[in-house]
């Protein structure tokens, strides 16, 4: 409680134009485009997490010129569609890189923008460029809590490189990566990972975060 008697609640939120109070992520990870524009990863994440063939997203742009993602596939719900499309694959890594998963993905992104657009506050967090994961996000990791909330700032240093090579102009990098499995062994996952421009839409900026 504050002197006023308000109860701080460490969320971050704005009135919409209908007086509604809209909560869009914590307080301590808003951030700025460089625009000045407000970043809120959490809500873009959500946008992106809202289509059952993504799990998992994570959102850059704090201090960008825009935003980029990466994103988790869902392996059922991907691995379902695939094989009503009779597209054979040998596991994560392998359905993740198919072209024809890309293109899924991409519709799931541009309708993602296409909602965001309509969103005065947060328009110009649209997602530019994205990436798909080569392995899921793991707890055992240290990439999710055990909760399975994003550790987004261990992430962005883990995988420095293929944010780097989001806001790059190059359209393919490698990448090896190190991982632990359930039994306390430890393996190596390597992949050739695409990266992918979206369907952005021009907005009018609106208000900047103070």
């Amino acid at each position: 409680m504050n002197a006023e008697g308000y109860f701080l609640t460490g969320d971050a939120g704005f009135l919409d134009e209908d007086g509604h109070l809209k909560i869009i992520d914590r307080a301590k990870d808003v951030g700025k485009l460089s625009s000045g524009a407000i970043f809120a990863p959490n809500y873009v994440e959500n946008k992106l997490k809202f289509f059952p063939h993504i799990k998992e997203a994570v959102a850059f742009g704090h201090d960008r010129n825009q935003v980029c993602a990466f994103i988790n596939i869902d392996l059922e719900s991907v691995g379902n569609w695939a094989e009503r499309r009779g597209l054979p694959y040998s596991g994560y890594t392998d359905l993740a890189s198919r072209p024809e998963v890309y293109d899924l993905i991409l519709e799931c992104v541009n309708q993602a923008n296409r909602d965001l657009v309509d969103d005065p506050m947060l328009s110009e967090s649209q997602v530019h460029r994205f990436l798909i994961l080569h392995k899921e996000l793991d707890p055992d990791d240290d990439e999710l809590t055990r909760t399975r909330k994003v550790r987004r700032r261990f992430i962005s240093e883990k995988y420095h490189d293929l944010v780097e090579a989001l806001y790059s102009d190059i359209d393919e990098i490698h990448t090896s990566t190190e991982v632990k499995y359930e039994d306390g062994r430890r393996g190596v996952i390597e992949a050739d990972l695409r990266i992918r421009n979206a369907e952005t839409h021009v907005t009018e900026p609106l208000k900047k975060a103070s």
